[in-house]
């Protein structure tokens, strides 16, 4: 409701839009999902004569159940509004974890196709190869939707990905997340105090299985990285049997897989995927949970101040549960919002996830994916 004496007319410009009206009270309803702000202008005529009136509103619309955000790569180019290209060789020149590769934003390394067999439409090729490049010997891909996209408790993250090529030790590839949010303390938050959740793991050495892990801190250390305060909690899938395999943690051996091996994640399709509570991530693969992780001390087990991770028997299968990460109380790292990461890579020590690249490894390695979409719970 607005006043003004003697008014006749009055004029609101709101979302674009101008209504006109007789009376002193117009109802409007926001409709764009989350945190927004809006300026909405309002002006009295009397005759020839007006008055305006500029107010600023931050309206909050509750995410409604259902798809709230998703790519289906069937445009045939990079949706930049929704995904930014990076590219380099990151942190300490081999993105932290021993790697080889330099990305690029090439149509060599980040490239869409059609008329791949079982996809539901266009797919995003992300292909690392062996090259001379700069400063590297091999190239690849990587992509994220950092201050685009980013999401927390309460909904879903899944993909669906095809790793065709990758096959051997030392090449691999990831859909992952990283934290959007940070204290208003700090400037940037310091890895892995902010966290770090890994959806698919997938890599040539361990070619039956995928790895879905949490990585955290156990000490705030005033934001600063010890290389000794690092917890992480992983469970692996097994392909062939949709749950936790025997043993539970499978080791390097097996590769490169038959082609007609569809034991193998590298031949077809599958979806990679959380359901993220406000109490613990639940990873899955084509719908099959088979890690729960619980943020707080106490979720998953009794109370005593330890990490914890067991197999047990959750509806007949087996499933890894696993707590905890929230450690410290300047920041619990899987209550805030994340940001997506598809990214590929080549290793280049024992440190790298999946070891080494041997020298029977075939480049180029071709990775599709179909869609990534995210639900409301």
């Amino acid at each position: 409701m607005f006043q003004a004496t003697n008014a006749s007319l009055f004029k609101v410009h709101i979302e674009g839009k101008v209504e006109e009206l007789t009376s002193n009270t117009l109802s409007h309803t926001f409709s764009k999902e989350g945190t927004h702000s809006y300026t909405i202008i309002v002006s009295a005529y009397n005759g020839g004569q007006f008055v305006s009136k500029t107010v600023n509103v931050t309206v909050y619309v509750e995410e409604r159940s259902g798809l709230v955000w998703s790519d289906e790569f069937n445009d045939g180019s990079l949706d930049l509004s929704k995904w930014n290209y990076e590219t380099g060789t990151g942190i300490n020149g081999d993105w932290g974890t021993g790697q080889l590769d330099r990305a690029t934003d090439r149509k060599e390394n980040v490239s869409f196709a059609n008329g791949i067999v079982d996809a539901d439409g266009g797919c995003l090729v992300i292909t690392t190869r062996k090259e001379t490049y700069q400063d590297r010997d091999y190239t690849s891909g990587r992509i994220n939707t950092k201050d685009k996209g980013a999401w927390g408790p309460g909904h879903r993250i899944v993909a669906r990905v095809f790793p065709e090529g990758v096959n051997h030790q030392g090449q691999g590839f990831a859909f992952w997340l990283m934290p959007q949010e940070k204290p208003v303390t700090v400037d940037d938050i310091m890895w892995p105090q902010g966290g770090e959740v890994d959806i698919m793991e997938y890599v040539g050495s361990i070619p039956y299985h995928n790895l879905g892990t949490v990585h955290y801190a156990w000490e705030w250390q005033n934001n600063e990285y010890q290389e000794w305060n690092h917890g992480h909690l992983g469970g692996y899938y097994s392909y062939e049997t949709q749950q936790t395999p025997v043993p539970e943690e499978p080791g390097y051996g097996g590769f490169p897989p038959l082609e007609s091996d569809r034991n193998a994640g590298s031949a077809g399709f599958h979806e990679y995927g959380l359901d993220w509570y406000d109490d613990r991530i639940e990873f899955f693969v084509d719908g099959h949970v088979y890690h729960i992780h619980y943020l707080n001390d106490g979720g998953g087990f009794v109370v005593d101040g330890q990490d914890q991770k067991m197999v047990t028997q959750i509806d007949g299968r087996r499933v890894t549960v696993s707590e905890y990460s929230n450690h410290f109380d300047e920041w619990h790292p899987f209550e805030h919002r994340m940001f997506v990461i598809l990214s590929a890579g080549v290793g280049g020590s024992d440190h790298t996830y999946g070891g080494p690249i041997v020298p029977e490894a075939q480049f180029p390695t071709s990775v599709y994916i179909d869609w990534v979409r995210v639900y409301r719970l």
